[in-house]
């Protein structure tokens, strides 16, 4: 690389969550970068200045790296070996049985490696099952490659990432110090702050963290079961313990705890530690139950076998177009075994099995709110509602 001239990147998995905000960062910084993902829509879909999911900000950055020729996107992978950095963004997910699932990745790294030319530095960015980066260092010294590896863990808040990529500070960590040097100098160039770690410091930086805020948000859940169990006003017990009393600033109001990281993370950990993280499993028996802690509800105090139940936003979380992992579609899973029928609605979520705001609240005999979207936020409702959220005006079902 010339002095003053910042390194050409190519982001695998590059039209994505994670890796088009990114993209767009450093496109935005002044670097060079090709997106290079096998979604034939979404490649189209960014090329013509569109977003393919919500995140804010990004169509200013889009539109304008475009113009200026800093963006490419791409469906071959053909070109990985003409930047100086190649970012990956696909991590390790858990299978049926709640156990990381390495294989797929290291499957996609050997494609990826035979690619790659000496110099280069690859960038891990997704979650980690802890030590495979090591592993997967291992691998490139075997094959004799002369390739910077690091592991740079994204931290950012799905919708957000624009803001947050600038803002928060960057994790890195390398399996080398050149690699780790290289990766602190490269995510300089976007953000602020960059800390360093060890590779698997790193990786456990990243599930502790969402298995803290996994946990964080059980607490919550378990506290409004408790109180529901009791017959106690939660929400007016929650506004209590709240007013003005800043050591439970950050006493989270109860919900539904989806999307594709929190959930999945913990139980990551959870195997890391032989299938013992007591807190982290006792946390998804709550966040996973409060659908069917919800229906049980509802049967105590209505005949829903005839009744047709309405759900109000399938996204995993408010204000978002993602339906990953979402526990709106669990609660219309039980919902479908224990009544008449149930309609589902979101205004931001692309599902064809979903139906107008208008016939859900028309022929529901009882609404749930599945995701807080500020749509609903003015909504004039006359049928029984349940709201674990506590975000919109209470009508008890």
């Amino acid at each position: 690389m010339s002095e003053g001239v910042l390194p050409s990147v190519a982001v695998v998995g590059g039209c994505g969550h994670v890796g088009l905000p990114l993209g767009l960062c450093l496109a935005d910084a002044g670097h060079a970068v090709t997106l290079v993902d096998t979604d034939p829509e979404r490649v189209a879909a960014v090329l013509r200045g569109a977003m393919p999911f919500q995140e804010r900000g990004a169509i200013p950055i889009l539109e304008r790296v475009l113009r200026e020729g800093r963006l490419r996107a791409a469906t071959d992978l053909g070109g990985l070996g003409d930047p100086e950095v190649v970012i990956v963004t696909i991590g390790t997910p858990v299978d049926e049985y709640l156990d990381p699932d390495a294989g797929g990745f290291f499957r996609s790294m050997e494609g990826l490696l035979d690619r790659m030319r000496p110099g280069q530095l690859l960038v891990l960015r997704s979650t980690l099952f802890p030590g495979v980066t090591e592993r997967l260092a291992g691998v490139i010294r075997g094959r004799r490659l002369d390739v910077d590896l690091a592991y740079c863990p994204e931290r950012i808040a799905q919708g957000h990432a624009i803001e947050e990529l600038r803002t928060l500070p960057q994790l890195v960590s390398g399996a080398s110090e050149r690699a780790a040097e290289r990766a602190r100098a490269f995510f300089g160039s976007v953000a602020d702050r960059v800390v360093t770690v060890t590779p698997v410091e790193a990786e456990l930086s990243k599930l502790f963290a969402n298995a803290y805020r996994y946990i964080h948000f059980a607490i919550s859940n378990q506290f409004l079961m408790i109180a529901e169990k009791f017959g106690a006003d939660y929400r007016r017990i929650h506004e209590a313990a709240t007013f003005e009393y800043p050591r439970l600033s950050g006493f989270a109001r109860p919900g539904f705890v989806g999307g594709p990281c929190l959930f999945k993370d913990t139980m990551q950990l959870a195997a890391f530690n032989h299938t013992s993280f007591l807190l982290g499993q006792a946390a998804m028996m709550v966040n996973e139950g409060l659908p069917g802690f919800i229906v049980e509800g509802l049967k105590r105090r209505r005949n829903l076998r005839e009744e047709t139940v309405g759900i109000l936003g399938m996204a995993f979380k408010g204000d978002s177009d993602d339906p990953r992992s979402s526990l709106s579609y669990k609660l219309r899973k039980v919902l479908l075994l224990e009544c008449r029928e149930v309609l589902c609605t979101d205004p931001r979520v692309p599902d064809p099995r979903l139906v107008p705001l208008e016939r859900v609240l028309r022929d529901s005999d009882v609404l749930i709110l599945g995701a807080c979207h500020r749509e609903y936020r003015d909504l004039r409702i006359e049928k029984p509602l349940v709201d674990v959220f506590h975000f919109l005006p209470r009508r008890d079902a």
